[in-house]
């Protein structure tokens, strides 16, 4: 096992890495902008490292200053959670030349399955099904773009090849605003990513975002835990998770497991991953990979009762995964809300103190978060301060164990998303299941 592991990431999941270290008994150093000495994983971890100002360019995202951390703490590994630095190829690929074990995929299969256009060659290598498009970058000539979209079908999107979050999309429904949303893709992307590269595809009306997580060791086995449903979201942020995905039969969540994990076993791929599908009128659309663990991975932890994370770790440290596929069995249903601090109205940032936090409990219920009361929410991240998860036997169950929890938590200074949950909680829609991406903006009045 490895002996000692930077995290490098800060808030829950920084946390979540921590427990399971300690679990593992893996020492930890937990690196931290100024801005967050006083989080909760800082506080426990058994050394720790500032590595700048609290803006991430200078800390989180500063990749040498946290091979130093490494360097300097005689640590083995770097475990980079989810966000800043977890999917840059790079970063990766300069930890493993620094002599230190990267605790996720090899830097070439980053490389690989993070630019979505080679993804999709992939994918398509092993038959999992693809949106109709492009197959591979846009060119220079317009005419040539404007017979791709006929071919295709308007509407079309243009997508980043390099990035994600709703960053560089634009969806086109007539050629006259084509070459345009092509340029502010292009320029988009240029600025979130530093690649210019987009590509097209068929743009599906009602889709629902399901995804399907795997993983895999370093001797060829891949295993598939079934999918997740994530079509709740609001400009393609997800807000709210859940697993198994409402309407997937078993014979369809074999028969796309084990796709995904064929093609995952091609490339040679290892630790935990993440398949993005839109999934419409009963057939799957593969679009991206997260090549990392997912924010919403808990709610897979629930149904098959597999720790991820820790399954990371000891994958990282050399050893075989510890079960079969045929060992893999959903129970029950699971339940994620995302808890942002932000105006549930406006969706501004609240930063500022905590004042009163009170986590939920109760059969079922698993509280993930890094705030307590004193804590202060800097303003300088990413609003996500809480995962609240219910699980019960059966989806019925789950909701009802939802609303109980989000009736009971209490926050106090700053303002959150809770109240657009409960509204949520309380649509009869979002109750029978199998909503598609755009229904929560349309209920919210959202362009």
């Amino acid at each position: 096992m490895l002996d000692k592991v930077v995290i490098a990431n800060r808030g829950e999941i920084a946390l979540r890495i921590l427990r399971a270290c300690r679990e593992l008994g893996i020492k930890t150093v937990a690196v931290h902008s100024t801005a967050d000495q006083s989080l909760k994983h800082v506080l426990l971890a058994d050394e720790t490292v500032c590595i700048g100002p609290p803006q991430s360019k200078d800390s989180y995202l500063n990749m040498p200053a946290i091979i130093s951390a490494a360097e300097v703490t005689d640590s083995v590994g770097i475990h980079p959670g989810y966000g800043f630095l977890s999917e840059n190829a790079d970063f990766a690929e300069r930890v493993e030349q620094s002599g230190f074990v990267f605790v996720g995929p090899r830097s070439e299969t980053i490389r690989l399955m993070g630019d979505k256009v080679s993804a999709i060659h992939v994918m398509k290598e092993h038959g999992v099904p693809c949106v109709p498009g492009s197959d591979g970058p846009l060119p220079d000539d317009t005419d040539e773009c404007f017979r791709l979209a006929r071919d295709i079908g308007y509407p079309v999107i243009i997508k980043a090849s390099g990035g994600g979050g709703g960053r560089g999309m634009r969806v086109v429904h007539t050629e006259a605003t084509l070459v345009n949303a092509i340029n502010v893709a292009k320029a988009e992307a240029q600025a979130a990513f530093g690649n210019d590269m987009v590509y097209m595809e068929k743009f599906l009306e009602k889709p629902r975002h399901i995804e399907f997580q795997v993983i895999a060791d370093n001797y060829g086995n891949v295993v598939s835990l079934g999918e997740r449903d994530c079509s709740l979201q609001r400009r393609r942020q997800k807000i709210i998770e859940e697993a198994p995905a409402p309407g997937i039969t078993p014979r369809q969540r074999r028969e796309m497991g084990e796709r995904v994990c064929e093609a995952c076993s091609a490339v040679g791929y290892r630790s935990a991953g993440t398949l993005e599908f839109l999934y419409e009128d009963g057939q799957f659309f593969f679009i991206e990979m997260n090549t990392r663990v997912q924010v919403e991975h808990p709610v897979t932890e629930l149904v098959t009762g597999v720790d991820i994370v820790k399954l990371q770790l000891c994958i990282a440290a050399g050893e075989p995964l510890p079960f079969k596929q045929e060992d893999i069995e959903v129970r029950g249903h699971a339940i994620e809300c995302r808890i942002n601090a932000e105006d549930p109205k406006t969706f501004a940032p609240s930063p500022g103190p905590v004042k009163v936090w009170h986590a939920p409990g109760g059969p079922g219920i698993r509280v993930d978060t890094h705030i307590y009361s004193g804590y202060s929410v800097p303003p300088f991240y990413d609003s996500l301060i809480a995962k609240i998860l219910s699980h019960g036997e059966s989806r019925e169950t789950a909701l009802v164990r939802m609303r109980n929890a989000l009736n009971e938590m209490v926050v106090e200074g700053i303002k959150t998303n809770k109240p657009l949950h409960q509204e949520i909680f309380n649509h009869t829609a979002f109750r029978q299941g199998g909503l598609d991406i755009h229904y929560l903006e349309r209920r919210l009045g959202l362009k």
